[in-house]
């Protein structure tokens, strides 16, 4: 499929990133792609590129940059390994919720000077790691941030200084979060503390689980990929797009 391949500088260097749009002139509104554990890879400009297709300008950006160039990671191999962190901890620990809030910075300054970007309200989506990611750069650009998904999450709500839910009073966008009820990175009790703090801060956001979805459902790579969950997911970030970014 087509789509544009930038490098966007950062204060930590160079981050690869990949640009998909719908077909037209534009210009339509922003999202950011964050992506999940195993990094840059075909499913997940399969998925840029379907968002853009609802109509909206999607940066997907390479949160890995720090780790220097890697190869696209096999996730059914690395599942089969029995060991995810021996297979991606050489990419894994180099972001964070706290350094990809800082690039975002840089990448919305690109976005801004995109002349098919229409207005100023981005939306951002994350998945896995980067749904802490998403709900993060919610609570720290809340003028520009209109809406933020999270799905299957994990450690939204912990005693870390770096917990997303630690954000939720500067949130001023709408927040949507989809977890799965056998996720051991988002237990029940972690969505409870979630929830409370976003019902505290008075954000506008809707909660739920996936029954019967594991960890990584809307992966097409994954073993755990559950198609069903996976179109419900869509429907959801389309709509909650349509309802803040049009």
């Amino acid at each position: 499929m087509a789509h544009e391949e930038i490098l966007i500088p950062t204060r930590d260097g160079d981050c690869p990133a990949y640009i998909f749009t719908p077909e037209g002139t534009g210009p339509w509104p922003a999202v950011i792609f964050y992506m999940d554990g195993l990094g840059i890879r075909p499913v997940l400009f399969e998925m840029g590129q379907r968002l853009a297709d609802g109509g909206y300008v999607v940066l997907l950006p390479d949160l890995f940059y720090r780790a220097g160039p890697y190869d696209p990671l096999d996730a059914k191999k690395v599942f089969a390994s029995g060991d995810f962190m021996a297979a991606v901890g050489h990419i894994f620990h180099t972001t964070d919720n706290r350094r990809a809030a800082e690039d975002t910075g840089a990448f919305l300054t690109y976005l801004d000077g995109r002349d098919d970007v229409a207005g100023d309200k981005i939306g951002t989506t994350g998945y896995c790691k980067g749904g802490g990611i998403s709900l993060t750069v919610a609570g720290t650009y809340p003028d520009r941030i209109a809406a933020a998904a999270s799905f299957h999450g994990g450690n939204l709500a912990t005693d870390s200084e770096q917990s997303p839910h630690l954000l939720a009073s500067k949130m001023k966008g709408r927040v949507y979060v989809a977890g799965a009820d056998r996720d051991t990175s988002y237990p029940p009790e972690m969505a409870e503390r979630l929830e409370k703090a976003l019902d505290d801060a008075g954000v506008d956001h809707r909660c739920e689980i996936y029954p019967g979805a594991l960890h990584g459902w809307t992966m097409a790579d994954f073993p755990v990929y559950d198609a069903a969950a996976a179109e419900r997911h869509w429907r959801e970030l389309f709509a909650l797009f349509a309802q803040t970014l049009r």
